[in-house]
């Protein structure tokens, strides 16, 4: 071990990080979770990403792999193990002007990424968050604000370089590697870390968004209506739809549908939201027009001690409707989690089944629960929650792996479906028989 830490103190020209270190506090963590690993590694260069992997193939060590560290299940700490952080590839470039072609760093966030595309009146459908990382959310998805007419994040992505675990850099694209291509566009961080990415970003105007707020009492015929509208609704519109919020009230929280529709003509917005508008009692509605990048939120850091038990779900057409009729009971119950219903269908339907490893384009929802608190409330809420998904799973259909706090054999089941799986499986004995990238919603070797 030790004439390797020699060799990768010889080869890596970004930052080590050790117990001990000034900023090894902040650099052991990740947004949702604590660690303490041996090392943090800060590379600044694809050679140092190379000299990373090889320190940590060689070391027999956990290696974590962080962009932005949002995974609610810690995928970007560990204890005692490495941590390649990202953060220091960040760069933003459009590399194509005619075909708005990006290249972006591997640890970018999404707030860097609008934040530098503005000016360029470009746009990546993307997350919500700011501080949200690109690789992490594309590598398994990306349902964002303007998921129904341009899908999801990593059906913008063109192509992607990698550092496999042997530590050499592979293309991925449609002509290059394509199985591998195929594979990272759902398969997460199973087959090498990202160094950078190419999307095809799309022309932007302002958009309008905000939220239209309802009384609690009428959540169950708002979400129903609000799900049939946007089975017919323009693709421009994206919604999402949450309730018995913690923070504001619980079972007695508003019906917040917040929506943000891809164009600045007010016309056009108002036809597009009046049947959103009328579905019951309007107690607020903030909708305004403003810059795509000012759709994104800051992402927050819960204080220490606090944890997350995120869980997630899709329904298809058929099981919308019980689904929402479960979720508007549990939800005006007491001691209900947090539940978002996000819309999707629109583009992301459109895309054949079987073009990406992302398993879930018949779905016209993605449904979330969140429970927060000490450990001991959130172990005391357990019994409750597993209720509920006991309630909902004969009408969901698998998960989304971004939001699930956990990573289990059933969890890994329910993001791949076995042919998906399978077809992974095969992908990852190519780039990673070891199984060195097992820090996720693991895919082994086959």
């Amino acid at each position: 071990m030790r004439s390797a830490l020699d060799t990768l103190r010889r080869d890596f020209g970004g930052d080590i990080i050790e117990p001990g270190a000034a900023e090894y506090a902040s650099a052991s963590r990740s947004v949702l979770t604590s660690g303490s690993p041996a090392y943090v590694l800060r590379p600044k260069s694809v050679a140092d990403v190379r000299a990373g992997v090889r320190f940590a193939a060689g070391s027999g060590l956990l290696l974590s792999v962080r962009g932005g560290g949002h995974a609610f299940a810690g995928f970007g700490t560990n204890d005692d193990g490495i941590v390649i952080d990202l953060s220091g590839l960040a760069q933003v470039e459009v590399i194509d002007k005619e075909r708005h072609l990006v290249r972006i760093g591997g640890g970018a966030t999404w707030g860097q990424v609008a934040t530098a595309l503005a000016p360029h009146g470009l746009a990546i459908s993307s997350g919500d968050t700011k501080s949200v990382g690109v690789g992490g959310l594309t590598l398994t998805g990306g349902i964002g604000w303007k998921v129904r007419k341009y899908g999801l994040a990593l059906d913008s992505l063109v192509a992607a370089e990698l550092v496999t675990a042997d530590g050499e850099v592979v293309r991925a694209s449609a002509e290059e590697n394509p199985e591998l291509f195929w594979a990272i566009r759902g398969g997460g961080g199973n087959f090498g870390i990202v160094t950078a990415f190419e999307f095809a970003a799309h022309p932007t105007t302002d958009v309008f968004h905000g939220r239209i707020a309802f009384p609690a009492a009428e959540a169950a015929g708002v979400l129903q209506g609000w799900a049939d509208y946007l089975r017919t609704a323009p693709e421009e519109l994206t919604s999402i739809a949450s309730f018995a919020n913690p923070f504001a009230g619980g079972p007695e929280a508003p019906v917040e549908i917040f929506v943000t529709f891809d164009g600045d003509d007010p016309e056009l917005v108002a036809r597009a939201l009046h049947p959103i508008r009328r579905l019951g009692t309007v107690i607020d509605d903030d909708v305004a027009l403003k810059p795509y990048a000012d759709t994104l939120v800051d992402g927050a850091t819960p204080p220490p001690g606090i944890r997350l038990v995120t869980r997630s779900g899709f329904a298809d057409k058929e099981s919308v409707p019980e689904v929402l009729r479960i979720l508007a009971e549990v939800g005006a119950s007491e001691g209900s989690p947090f539940i978002a219903v996000r819309s999707v269908g629109g583009a992301v339907s459109r895309v054949p089944a079987d073009a990406t490893a992302y398993a879930h384009r018949r779905a016209e929802l993605m449904f979330v629960t969140t429970t927060l608190g000490p450990g001991p409330v959130v172990e005391a809420a357990r019994p409750a929650l597993e209720a509920i998904w006991a309630r909902l799973a004969p009408h969901a259909d698998g998960a989304y792996a971004n939001f699930l706090a956990s990573a289990t054999e059933e969890d890994v089941a329910a993001v791949y479906p076995t042919g998906t799986y399978e077809r992974l499986a095969a992908v990852k004995r190519q780039y990673d028989p070891g199984n060195l990238f097992a820090h996720n919603h693991n895919i082994r070797p086959q």
